[in-house]
């Protein structure tokens, strides 16, 4: 079992940058895959970036390449996702994910993760 918080959603401008935060719970935490979606109203829920439980292997969506950096902090049991050169177009609300099956390279549909938080709101202004 696994329990996901995130925090550190907000309002920022476009080419601003902000960093949002998942804080996990539970045994199978250390072991799982980990990823950031997001869900801008009328769209489906889209990958945005995974990482491993070892930290090793990352991948993220075209659409954040070169702008977005996830990791993670076993010891504080904590995800991030830090986020330059916003852009209009990120405004989602952003979920964190656990695929806690004990796959090693993060996948980017839904399908594949188990758990989920509540989501945090991040709005890019032009």
């Amino acid at each position: 079992q696994v329990q996901l918080v995130e925090s550190g959603g907000g309002a920022v401008q476009a080419g601003g940058s902000l960093r949002i935060s998942c804080a996990a719970s539970g045994r199978a935490w250390n072991r799982s895959i980990l990823g950031w979606f997001r869900q801008a109203p009328g769209k489906e829920r889209a990958f945005v970036a995974g990482i491993g439980w070892g930290s090793a292997i990352t991948r993220y969506a075209d659409s954040v390449q070169g702008r977005f950096t996830v990791s993670r902090d076993n010891a504080k049991n904590t995800m991030y996702l830090h986020m330059n050169s916003l852009k209009p177009e990120d405004t989602a609300v952003y979920y964190c994910a656990a695929d806690s099956s004990g796959r090693f390279d993060p996948e980017q549909q839904t399908s594949f993760y188990n758990y989920w938080g509540r989501g945090t709101q991040v709005t890019v202004s032009s």
